[in-house]
């Protein structure tokens, strides 16, 4: 089954870890959204191996620039489905 972990540590700063797991290999996207929905940044896009995966988030935008203080949602998409959950950077 497609699941994904709460990160941790959260509420983080200035990095967080998350951890999903894919049922089957397959094309992934992980992406870290703001509380409005805009993209901040796209962790993951591209095929990944079935299993236990995890992935660093720094706490930086597209652009390398560190994010500000605030809710985030990410969301991983593969195999069809969506998961979404919250974090919290802190300052």
């Amino acid at each position: 089954a497609l699941t994904l972990a709460q990160n941790h540590p959260n509420p983080f700063n200035p990095s967080t870890t998350i951890g999903f797991s894919l049922a089957r290999e397959g094309r992934v996207e992980l992406s870290i959204y703001d509380a409005r929905g805009a993209l901040v940044r796209k962790l993951v896009d591209g095929s990944l191996p079935a299993g236990d995966q995890q992935v660093v988030w720094n706490g930086r935008d597209a652009g390398d620039r560190q994010v500000a203080a605030g809710v985030y949602l990410y969301r991983l998409r593969a195999d069809g489905r969506e998961i979404q959950r919250k974090m919290t950077l802190v300052k």
